[in-house]
């Protein structure tokens, strides 16, 4: 096999790899690791140097790697952004910058300077706001490169919420991309199998888990990005359980947050959205599961008293009417109480819940 079809198989195992978040752990102890390692190092040290051959090195090993070394990676990160700031109108371009961003995405724990990364990737971020320049992936691939970074830097919460707007701008390329999706034809022609879009939105659930560990405000950016998480789970109703699970997780993660407003929550249908979700024919243990659990965080913010507001406890009262009259109208209600005394049963006797399998889709009678 030819080096340039050797390199183009590589990439493409390693772009599959980081599409569905799998990763090969000791790659980097291979004897193939080590040879493309020697090929950077050769050409690295070469007065004309060829970036392409380079660039798609690195794309190789940040594929296939679990983890790179930080002497590797302070080379690595800057010549990958530079590639992906390219400029160029042609047919390959975005396939390119989709793969380079892809790769950088794949990078989890790294500690680096913010000058080797942080202007780039904002400027790639704000490119694509102004000129929507960038494929769903790369667009997708970015945002987790960044909010990566987050998790070490934890003073790069402003940025991403106040400079670069995620939960305005996510929560509106989430709606489009529920809407452009045609989830009947493509559960008819792919029989269940994982295609690129639905890979994608797969995706965002991990940049979001991030984000809602760092957002602490409920503003109409943060409503924005809640309606988005809803537009995908009604979207992906009956089409995607796994999306379904995975996107009401996030629901509940927003209902147990202080912060977020309960009847903020109603008013832009999340609850609705769940309601529905778990009122289909056919139901899986996941997305049974994550319903019980919103509904049983969304009774446990009810029953918060706000002694100190007398507008805010009568908007609590009124909130906890409407849900528990949806909730008695589906039949529901005696199903969420019970699911809360035996959680709290089970908190008592210091029992792990995720230990304990059970049929909970008998908790629900479809309607």
């Amino acid at each position: 096999m030819s080096m340039e079809n050797a390199i183009f198989l590589q990439k493409n195992v390693g772009f599959c790899n980081a599409l569905k978040r799998i990763c090969i752990e000791g790659f980097e102890y291979s004897t193939l690791y080590k040879r493309i390692e020697k090929m950077i190092a050769d050409e690295e040290k070469k007065e004309e140097k060829n970036e392409k051959l380079l660039v798609d090195l690195w794309e190789c090993n940040l594929l296939l790697s679990y983890q790179l070394d930080s002497k590797m990676l302070s080379i690595c990160v800057p010549c990958l952004l530079k590639f992906a700031l390219k400029k160029e109108e042609d047919e390959e371009t975005p396939k390119e910058v989709e793969m380079a961003l892809l790769s950088l995405s794949n990078i989890k724990f790294y500690r680096a300077e913010k000058e080797l990364y942080l202007n780039e990737i904002k400027e790639i971020i704000r490119n694509h706001q102004e000129h929507h320049n960038l494929t769903r992936l790369a667009y997708q691939s970015a945002w987790q490169f960044l909010m990566n970074r987050s998790l070490v830097y934890r003073d790069l919460k402003g940025i991403v919420m106040n400079e670069l707007h995620f939960a305005r701008e996510v929560g509106k390329e989430l709606e489009e991309f529920a809407k452009c999706v045609d989830w009947k034809k493509e559960k008819e022609e792919e029989m269940g199998k994982e295609t690129k879009e639905k890979l994608v939105l797969m995706r965002w659930f991990h940049v979001l888990f991030i984000f809602f560990g760092l957002c602490n405000l409920w503003n109409e950016e943060f409503i924005g990005l809640v309606g988005g998480i809803a537009w995908v789970l009604r979207a992906a109703k009956e089409n995607h359980k796994k999306i379904s699970e995975k996107y009401i997780y996030l629901l509940g993660n927003a209902a147990k947050r202080r912060d977020v407003k309960v009847e903020g929550l109603l008013k832009i249908g999340v609850v609705d959205s769940v309601l529905e979700e778990i009122q289909q024919s056919t139901l899986n243990e996941g997305v049974t599961f994550q319903s019980c659990h919103f509904f049983l965080k969304i009774s446990e913010r009810l029953k918060e008293k706000t002694d100190n507001d007398e507008l805010e406890e009568g908007n609590r009262k009124a909130t906890k009417m409407e849900i528990f009259e949806k909730l008695e109208e589906e039949g529901y209600d005696d199903t969420i109480t019970s699911y809360h005394e035996f959680l709290h049963l089970l908190k008592v006797n210091k029992i792990d819940f995720d230990a304990i399998s059970l049929d909970i889709s008998e908790y629900f009678v479809n309607v």
